[in-house]
């Protein structure tokens, strides 16, 4: 559970970790700043469940991607340790991706990132209807 009450409280997988505001303002950033790009959050989607995609399969999936970004978004990400990239020597070649343990252990934040974006659009679309009918 988190709280940013005087003592925020973060565990990735162990014991929990106390922080102070402070803290928890830096972490949220170095997290900000691996997630950050328009196109990694899509990426991910795509990736989580276990999903091994081939970078043509990427392509398909994210149509409006060019070809170069994907690979930079991809590159910063295995870089980061997000994402596991696979490559099968073989002709042609064959490159795949896949999250890593680490990667595939932000899909219940972003789950709760999607259901709290989702909560706000139910809450914006409510009041909108009661100001029409008054």
């Amino acid at each position: 559970m988190t709280s940013t009450h005087e003592k925020v409280r973060h565990s990735p997988g162990g014991k929990p970790q106390e922080h102070t505001p402070a803290s928890a303002a830096d972490g949220v950033e170095h997290a900000l700043k691996i997630l950050e790009g328009r196109w990694k959050l899509i990426i991910l989607f795509h990736l989580f469940g276990g999903k091994v995609l081939r970078f043509s399969d990427l392509e398909r999936a994210i149509p409006a991607i060019s070809q170069k970004m994907l690979i930079q978004q991809l590159r910063q990400m295995e870089k980061d340790g997000v994402v596991r990239r696979v490559v099968h020597h073989q002709v042609p070649p064959k490159v795949e991706y896949g999250l890593t343990d680490w990667g595939q252990a932000l899909c219940p934040a972003l789950d709760a990132l999607l259901t709290w974006s989702a909560r706000r659009e139910i809450q914006s679309a409510s009041a909108d209807e009661v100001s029409r009918k008054t």
